[in-house]
């Protein structure tokens, strides 16, 4: 047993976080803590940690049992290097390093003396030798270096001071120190959130081989799935119930639990019922009087069984339904951006065709949101062509949208300020779809946490219909409900977003197309984030495998001179040609439905001019006036209505020529 806790709890004021948590931890042991934000997940670590007094209960250990915490504690003024951050969690090894060296030269003044080594230097030399070899201090910069490798950090990062990295980087470095110490009880407070994919794999190949036990707090359901045997859940009213198996079998016993709580509480409630119902009609009556009081007393002592609707504070989001736009959405063009001396892209192309569904994926500084940055038109570049297709109109969600956010305002001012005239009377009801109802609304947002915020900027971003979204991290700070609520509603969302996220879960639920974003080059893979990961196996595979044989030569006779022409590329040949029809055509397509798609705006516009028209009152007196204008708008509508039928058909053709097209 490396970690017990016994009816441990924890109040703000008069509201229980949790209590009469109890729960063992064993070498080897995988526990996931999971609950809505606010249930006091990150205050049970603490606690365990020693950071913060219970107020009942007890937290134990065995006496030579370490506990170590990720903590976010990095002075970012601190100027020595990333590499000497890292070795810090050696510094036992440094000690016994230094001991050693010392009883070395004690060793060698005995001998230069002809002297006879003491017992007791011999047996302490044996000792520290042992622990030192077996605490791998002999290898100790191969597994810093290691660590920090997997983690994303370079060579050249290495060596940078810790000043130079942002908040997400520093906590990389915490994990790092707490890898290399190598406690007993690891407790882990969302590590994942500020690590790319690329770490991420490394992150669960490093907790695979750890001997100890791991408590993390994690909403990363990819995560839970894959490594979790046992799940703690707080459920935010206080309780505290433990779970013996993995996040799958977490789900069903949490439903089979819930089915029995509600046929139980069905049952008492007949009872209670008949036993009222007993009261209420024979209290009065002597000779029932003793039974009724019985009664009374047993209504008195029965505990309650409270069940609390499982959707009461569900996010009901819903994306407002987007115009249509073009089959085209958005095209980057030979797009060049630098910062200062760092290029990000040289000659970049990237498009969006309507309704696709794109996750970017690649390392952390390899472009991903400078690219959704362009694409949502909030940076500039330095050379290339950004192109909107016809009526697209963007949203976008940065990675960084909390900060943005006004901490003296309300939750209604900071959305008031985005709305426009006619959106002001819907704010409420808008608010109350992300969990914002009632007073909640004059709440500051200096006093919202984290998930709060989030909630906050995604009611913000998506209050006026948009067809393109770009979202950078959408689901950093929200709880599993919630991310799982935003997955629902983007499943069903009627137009186009291209997005980056570390949630797995989330990608492989709405991804049509992943792109790899990788050294400025861009790279596409037609599925989910798993057909993306099997691609990439299969081209590995396929690299690391023999060279085929060249294929036996064919002859081609041309006029009367017989040539040796390998068959491949004479298939080839044709096939070049082929394709090169096909591009001409889908060239040809392609500009037919932009023109369709000018006519179609030009007489919108005119449509537009003829209701400001009909708006003016005097025209009402004039009856010839008015039927010619009703005429003209009849006549726009039946043009737009066949320009789009004719956009729709190409269209058609557009994408089924894009399906042959390799």
């Amino acid at each position: 047993m490396l970690l017990q806790l016994q009816g441990l709890g924890r109040r703000i004021g008069n509201r229980w976080l949790f209590r009469d948590a109890r729960l063992v931890a064993n070498p080897g042991d995988r526990i996931g803590l999971v609950g809505p934000n606010g249930a006091g997940k990150s205050t049970l670590l603490r606690l365990i940690a020693g950071d913060e007094t219970p107020d009942s209960g007890t937290v134990s250990a065995p006496r030579d049992v370490v506990i170590g915490m990720l903590r976010q504690e990095i002075d970012p003024r601190l100027s020595h290097s990333v590499q000497q951050e890292a070795a810090s969690a050696l510094a036992g090894l440094d000690a016994l390093e230094d001991e050693l060296r010392s009883l070395e030269l004690e060793m060698t003044r005995a001998g230069e003396r002809g002297e006879h080594v003491s017992a007791a230097v011999a047996e302490r030399y044996d000792h520290v030798s042992t622990a030192f070899e077996r605490g791998g201090g002999f290898d100790r910069e191969a597994r810093v270096a290691r660590v920090l490798a997997g983690l994303g950090f370079d060579d050249s990062a290495r060596d940078r001071p810790l000043s130079s990295f942002s908040g997400g980087w520093l906590m990389r470095v915490e994990l790092a120190k707490l890898f290399l110490a190598q406690p007993d009880v690891l407790l882990l407070d969302e590590p994942t959130n500020h690590l790319d994919l690329p770490a991420i794999q490394w992150f669960e190949e490093a907790i695979d081989s750890f001997p100890g036990a791991l408590l993390i707090v994690s909403h990363d359901r990819t995560f839970l799935r894959k490594h979790v045997g046992r799940v703690a859940e707080l459920d935010g009213r206080g309780g505290f119930t433990v779970y013996e198996g993995d996040y799958d079998r977490y789900l069903a016993q949490r439903s089979e639990r819930r089915e029995q709580l509600l046929a139980a509480k069905a049952n008492q409630d007949r009872e209670i019922a008949q036993m009222e119902r007993f009261v209420e009609r024979f209290r009065a009556k002597a000779t029932k009087a003793k039974q009724a009081q019985s009664r009374i007393k047993a209504l008195e002592k029965i505990e309650r069984i409270e069940v609390t609707a499982e959707n009461d504070r569900r996010m009901r989001m819903r994306i407002p339904t987007p115009p249509r736009s073009g089959q085209q959405v958005i095209r980057l063009a030979d797009i060049h951006k630098s910062y200062a001396d760092k290029k990000v892209y040289a000659g970049m192309d990237f498009a969006l065709q309507r309704g696709e569904r794109v996750a970017l994926a690649g390392p952390n500084g390899a472009g991903k949101s400078t690219l959704l940055r362009i694409a949502a038109g909030t940076i500039g570049f330095d050379a290339g062509e950004r192109t909107l297709g016809h009526n697209v109109r963007v949203a976008f969600y940065a990675q960084h949208q909390l900060e943005t956010l006004d901490e003296s305002a309300s939750i209604l001012q900071e959305l008031e300020r985005s709305a426009q005239t006619d959106d002001t009377p819907r704010l409420r009801g808008h608010l109350g779809a992300f969990l914002f109802s009632g007073d909640d609304v004059d709440k500051k947002i200096s006093v919202l946490s984290g998930g709060e915020k989030a909630r906050v900027a995604l009611a913000k971003m998506l209050l006026r219909p948009a067809n393109l979204l770009v979202l950078d991290e959408p689901t950093n700070h929200l709880d599993i409900e919630s991310r799982e609520v935003l997955e629902e509603a983007l499943a069903g969302y009627e137009g186009t977003f291209v997005f980056v996220s570390h949630d797995r879960a989330f990608i492989n639920a709405l991804a049509t197309r992943v792109v790899e974003v990788k050294h400025g080059e861009l790279r596409e893979f037609i599925g989910n984030y798993d057909d993306y990961l099997h691609r990439l196996a299969q081209l590995e595979a396929r690299a690391a495998a023999p060279a085929p044989a060249p294929p036996e030569p064919v002859e081609e006779t041309v006029g009367e001179v017989a040539l040796a022409t390998p068959a491949a590329a004479k298939k080839s040949k044709a096939e070049r040609q082929l394709e090169r029809d096909r591009r001409k055509n889908r060239d040809r397509i392609a500009r037919k439905i932009g023109k369709c798609e000018e006519q179609i705006h030009a007489r919108e516009k005119e449509t537009e001019r003829l209701e400001w028209k009909l708006g003016d009152p005097t025209i009402h007196s004039d009856a010839e006036a008015l039927a010619g204008v009703q005429a003209e708008q009849a006549l726009l509508r039946a043009a737009i209505d066949d320009l789009y039928g004719e956009w729709e058909r190409l269209s058609d053709e557009l994408a089924a020529l894009d399906d042959l097209i390799e």
